[in-house]
């Protein structure tokens, strides 16, 4: 009996904790948008693993989602009034700054990561601006960073929702990703985070694409490939448009 009981005890110790993966994947990894797109909502599942096989987790853990639309440059601009007269007087360029951005977590952002992991994985929405300001991390950018953060918010394409993971298992994950009509074309990364005593033990990305199909995209990339071609349209369906209205009206 006693060297049974050793055993067990040596097969215990033979299998640690060890180091933890992920493994997930995005419901639909190519967003087709047409005439009647009204949004979408797209989910993230996901399980850790241990590294080595054989080997146990040993949690609690907690995720935290990162999702990251295009990168585009913006220009962020102050009009002030000068004797009567509104004109831009300071601006602050954001270059390939996100065009949508959510931050999806299991709970309270300063309850599951440090401070020092939020700042360098750039989590906040805040930390976006300042990290894709051309003139640095300044008072300025900060202050006109905060302020196109909340406009970008208040259209509905950056978010931060600290109830956007649940937990299936003590393992296994899933994240409601929300799209709105008015989302960009192009490739997204939702970079997922796995925490551990507020540090980041494993990490994880899966990319997915937005586009424009059937007749929408043969009007975007028209507009793009022969931009001459499509304004001499435009202009022949004006005009015709125009003459038509007016045999109608006339009667």
């Amino acid at each position: 009996m006693r060297r049974l009981l050793l055993a067990l005890l040596l097969i215990a110790f033979a299998a640690p904790a060890g180091a933890e993966k992920l493994a997930s994947t995005v419901s639909n990894s190519n967003v087709q948008i047409t005439s009647s797109f009204d949004g979408a909502v797209l989910s993230l599942f996901g399980t850790i693993e241990p590294d080595t096989p054989g080997t146990a987790l040993n949690g609690p853990y907690n995720i935290i989602v990162i999702v990251t639309g295009p990168l585009q440059d913006w220009v962020t601009r102050l009009k002030t009034n000068n004797f009567g007269i509104w004109s831009n007087t300071e601006q602050v360029t954001f270059k390939q700054f996100p065009s949508f951005y959510n931050v999806l977590a299991c709970g309270k952002l300063d309850n599951i990561a440090s401070a020092e992991v939020l700042s360098a994985e750039n989590v906040l929405p805040i930390s976006q601006a300042l990290a894709t300001s051309a003139q640095g991390p300044t008072e300025m950018a900060t202050r006109f960073g905060s302020e196109l953060v909340r406009l970008m918010t208040e259209d509905g394409h950056f978010a931060v929702r600290e109830d956007g993971v649940r937990f299936l298992s003590n393992t296994a994950y899933v994240a409601q990703i929300t799209l709105p009509s008015d989302v960009a074309n192009g490739p997204f990364l939702a970079h997922t985070l796995v925490l551990k005593d507020k540090q980041v033990v494993a990490e994880r990305s899966e990319g997915f694409t937005v586009r424009k199909s059937g007749f929408e995209n043969f009007v975007f990339v028209a507009s793009r490939q022969q931009p001459l071609l499509y304004a001499i349209v435009c202009v022949i369906l004006a005009l015709g448009t125009g003459w038509l209205a007016g045999v109608v009206f006339r009667r």
